[in-house]
């Protein structure tokens, strides 16, 4: 296996409600106007990222993966495929209403994952908002009249966010994202979304935006909202910090805060994807070495042993 740290360059998708921030803040290097998202660690079958360093430059990591299995690490080899998708998003406005499945009925609907997810808020402007679950238990015909008679925003709980929340968002809840928000999203491999409610909007053809009420009936947690992530403990070494975020059967997810130089492994159980959020870093292993600006995102594929990492920046760390 070619086990060596790999620079992705991202899939591009150019939802109507994105903006620029992607390309003035996080350096991504497109024509694509609006850019709404920028899939970063991507094996997904309606886009994969590319390897652009290296004896594999030019391959779609879902290529390499198909090739080398074995860099997604053991833990990584026993789902059905590789595990994760990670992506930036920029919501200029807001995103529909919407929910995803669990594993159970998506594979059985959609032949795909479920997909739960969280969200790491990098930016926001001031009075920024989502909507995560609804305010008080619903049923399942309350649900569909207020679909129906567009008075759903009424229902659903609105979180007000700031720069550094982190939400975990299990498959089944209803969530949006709301203008004025960019998000690194760790997610299942997963491309399946249900929108409930759209705000009237209509696409490059003038026609409304599908709505999916039928299946988001069958899958929608009605229950009220309930917290979806809880703060564990900062972990203190030598270069700086690490802060475990989410640790579930999908993901594993931690933020680097980075202040020095940090010895770090990444071992045969997972690959480890490493984004980085702010500030400038650079990876070394015995042999090379490889600059990491905001904005960057590296794949390192399991068994890849000891590496350096040394700066001043905020990285997230994901695997399984």
């Amino acid at each position: 296996m070619n086990g060596f740290p790999m620079k992705l360059r991202p899939v591009y998708k150019d939802n109507l409600w994105g903006g620029e921030r992607l390309k003035t803040e996080y350096n991504k290097r497109t024509d694509m106007t609006p850019l709404a998202e920028s899939w970063e660690l991507s094996c997904h079958k309606d886009g994969s990222s590319v390897i652009a360093n290296g004896p594999c430059a030019g391959m779609t990591l879902a290529a390499y993966l198909e090739q080398y299995p074995e860099a997604a690490g053991t833990r990584g080899m026993d789902f059905p495929a590789f595990p994760i998708l990670f992506k930036l998003i920029d919501a200029k406005d807001d995103l529909s209403v919407q929910v995803h499945p669990d594993d159970d009925y998506a594979q059985r609907v959609e032949g795909e994952y479920g997909k739960t997810e969280m969200w790491i808020v990098l930016e926001c402007e001031p009075g920024a908002k989502l909507v995560y679950g609804f305010r008080q238990e619903m049923d399942r015909e309350t649900f569909r009249a207020r679909i129906a008679n567009n008075t759903l925003l009424e229902a659903v709980n609105e979180v007000p966010v700031h720069k550094g929340d982190v939400f975990f968002i299990p498959a089944g809840t209803l969530h949006a994202i709301g203008k004025g928000i960019v998000i690194a999203e760790i997610q299942q491999n997963s491309n399946t979304t249900y929108r409930v409610y759209d705000y009237g909007r209509v696409d490059a053809n003038g026609h409304p935006r599908e709505l999916h009420v039928e299946k988001a009936l069958d899958v929608t947690h009605l229950e009220a909202y309930r917290a979806g992530w809880k703060a564990y403990p900062m972990h203190k070494e030598a270069g700086g910090t690490v802060t475990l975020l989410a640790d579930c059967p999908y993901f594993k997810t931690r933020q680097i805060q980075l202040d020095g130089c940090m010895n770090r492994i990444v071992d045969s159980g997972s690959f480890e994807g490493l984004f980085c959020a702010e500030g400038a870093a650079v990876l070394r292993t015995e042999t090379e070495a490889w600059e990491l600006q905001k904005g960057d995102t590296m794949f390192l594929p399991a068994g890849l042993g000891a590496y350096a990492l040394e700066g001043r920046a905020v990285c997230i760390s994901m695997g399984v």
